[in-house]
Parts: C-alpha cells; structure tokens; sequence
C-alpha cells in the first residue's frame, strides 16, 4: 500500500517552495506500514487535476495529503474545506493564467470537507511538538483548486497542508528588494516533515 504525497513548485516570487522539498523528502519513506510517493505538482489551474488523477490511476494510495506554500502563515495548518471556484486574485499561475470567480467543476458541489481527520491530525502535531492549526480557508488558487478537486473527483481519505516558509526562504524573501525588507514567519523543513508524517500516521491510523 502506498500513501501520496505532493507538492507545488515555486511560483510567484517565491523562488523556493518547501512544498516541493517536503515532497521529495518524503518520497520513499515507509509511514505506518505504507510506502510514501512523493510528488511535485505544476502551479497551474489547467494541469492539477489530471495530475493527480494520473498519480491516484498509477499509484492507487491509501491516502493523498496534497501540500503547498501559505508564506506568512506560522504553523503547519490542516485545510477543512476546498471550495468550487478559482480565483488567482492578484498572482496568476506558472502559465500566466489569472481566473476570477471561476467554478473548478461547473455543475460540481460548492464546497468539499476534507476526508482525512482534520482535528484529530492537528491534534496529534500538537502531541507531537509540531505547531499546528486547523485552517477553514485554502484560499482559491492552486491549493485549493488540488483540494476540491481530490474531494470531488477520488473516493479516498484525502486531504491539503499548508505549509510555512523555511527559515531559508524566510531569509531570501527578506533579502529581495521586492519583499522591503520585511522577515516573515518560517519553520525548519524537519518539523514540517515530521507534521506531515503525523498527519499520514493519523489518517491510516
């Protein structure tokens, strides 16, 4: 049995994304008797869902944790809800795409709630040392277009982390003259990964 893991790319400004780090950390991994598929998806509306539909054909997991960056946030939080719109707001994808008030799946349900045990999960990096919260919003782009799409679309636990920047990337945004200086909140990429092994733990538990 395997369980799947996946990231984002950068994109933005970002030119780091500990997503694609965590997921490539984790690849290989074995986590409660299950072997982790690590995978790094592309920062674009029109590509995510099949890719992971591609992922879950090929893999057949017992469970997806898609994972993405929210620079600014300060804990690794559990996303509850993945909502039937894309929206880019004011950063378009990594293929220039900027929808607005989009429905993902028209005729789709407006809103999905996560299947894997949300509070539980949270709980469980609390125990663990790992700050964590539960998040009622993944936004509406990328991130939440991967959630509503697994919860619409597969028959499975699934679920979506966001994850802070890295005390590097921290730095590096930091350093850009575009960012003014300002230092942002960041947590070591080992405490994220071990946040999202828990959630893994949790969820096939």
């Amino acid at each position: 049995m395997t369980l799947l893991c996946t990231g984002y790319e950068p994109f933005g400004d970002h030119e780091t994304n500990p997503s694609r780090q965590l997921a490539r950390e984790l690849d290989g991994e074995t986590v409660a008797g299950h072997e982790v598929v690590g995978a790094v998806l592309p920062v674009e509306f029109d590509r995510v869902a099949d890719e992971l539909a591609a992922l879950i054909d090929e893999h057949d997991p017992a469970a997806v944790v898609a994972t993405g960056l929210a620079a600014g946030r300060t804990t690794v939080s559990v996303e509850r809800v993945g909502i039937n719109v894309d929206d880019a707001v004011t950063v378009p994808d990594n293929a220039d795409d900027s929808p607005h008030d989009a429905r993902i799946v028209p005729g789709g349900a407006d809103a999905h709630l996560a299947t894997i045990p949300v509070v539980e999960s949270v709980e469980a990096m609390l125990d663990a040392g790992v700050p964590a919260r539960v998040s009622n919003s993944a936004g509406t782009h990328c991130c939440n277009h991967a959630l509503y799409s697994l919860l619409e679309n597969h028959d499975l636990p699934a679920g979506f982390v966001h994850l802070p920047l890295t005390p590097d990337g921290a730095v590096a945004e930091a350093e850009a003259p575009e960012r003014g200086g300002g230092v942002q909140a960041s947590m070591p990429l080992s405490l994220q990964v071990e946040g999202v092994r828990t959630v893994f733990e949790t969820t096939v538990a």
